[in-house]
């Protein structure tokens, strides 16, 4: 069985620079306290690590 993590986003991308809001857009995200399960990749690890302050990995 694959590992997952489950991603939810807590402040809003307004104000953000384009390529966070594209970070989003690659997560699923697209609402405020959305949650997605994702695979528990170092890809995905990554796009989480430069939005962190937009961001909350959920258990």
């Amino acid at each position: 069985m694959e590992a997952t993590i489950k991603i939810k986003m807590v402040r809003s991308p307004i104000c953000t620079p384009d390529k966070q809001r594209r970070v989003l857009k690659g997560l699923g995200l697209r609402k405020l306290n959305q949650v997605v399960v994702r695979p528990d990749t170092a890809v995905f690890r990554g796009m989480v690590n430069k939005v962190p302050h937009l961001l909350e990995v959920v258990d």
